[in-house]
């Protein structure tokens, strides 16, 4: 039967507008360390990725040590960032006020984070008791690896071919698809890039959205075919 059973989300970028925010603040951090990046390049390369698996990566590729000390850095200003700027993408609130589908967030951020950001932008009663984080799955579970939307799924007895995916990076589309779930790639974030859309889409994105206002009516659309594009 056509349709879907659950909604599951990714906070940062599809429902806060973080991802600019952590970009800016993380970049500024590499920099310092001699790594030279940009913001922009940030999003690009590692938007929908945890700070220790960028740090893991970038240590890898430019063979350029990174202390400890730099990971609780970054946390510490990263929140405090979040804490002042931090904004619900804008047409969060009417997609969720439309879609009668059981929901849930499936993200990398810590629960912490999580509360941060939901509680300032007024989303946490959307989702309350069903907003899960990867880091409390334990270690090296975090996207892409599909074991975050798996344990969405999981906590509402969805079957994942009938699950619906919205993300705004590669690897959470990777994370989805790996998962056996269908995913809306969404661009309306302030990290979006010109080619972002194209790269969701190459990922495995059935379809690419870049307003939330369209959410419902494309959830509405997809709900006539039963299997993965």
């Amino acid at each position: 039967m056509a349709g879907f059973d659950l909604i599951l989300f990714d906070c940062d970028g599809v429902l806060v507008d973080s991802e600019i925010i952590a970009a800016e603040v993380e970049s500024r951090l590499l920099r310092d360390s001699g790594f030279d990046i940009t913001p922009e390049d940030m999003c690009i390369r590692f938007a929908g990725m945890d700070w220790k698996s960028i740090l893991l990566t970038i240590e890898r590729e430019a063979d350029i040590p990174i202390s400890a000390q730099l990971i609780d850095k970054s946390e510490k200003l990263l929140d405090a960032a979040l804490a002042r700027r931090v904004k619900m993408i804008e047409g969060v609130r009417y997609a969720l006020s439309k879609i009668t589908e059981e929901r849930c967030i499936c993200s990398n951020s810590s629960t912490p984070r999580l509360d941060l950001m939901l509680s300032k932008v007024g989303l946490r009663p959307y989702f309350e008791g069903h907003i899960y984080s990867a880091k409390d799955l334990g270690p090296d579970r975090t996207k892409p690896r599909p074991d975050i939307y798996i344990h969405g799924a999981r906590q509402f007895g969805a079957d994942p071919a009938r699950c619906l995916v919205v993300e705004d990076s590669v690897h959470g589309v990777h994370a989805a698809r790996a998962a056996g779930m269908r995913v809306v790639g969404f661009t309306g974030g302030s990290h979006t890039y010109p080619t972002h859309a194209d790269r969701l889409t190459d990922a495995g994105a059935e379809t690419v959205i870049s307003r939330m206002v369209e959410l419902p009516q494309m959830v509405e659309a997809l709900k006539g075919f039963d299997e993965l594009v």
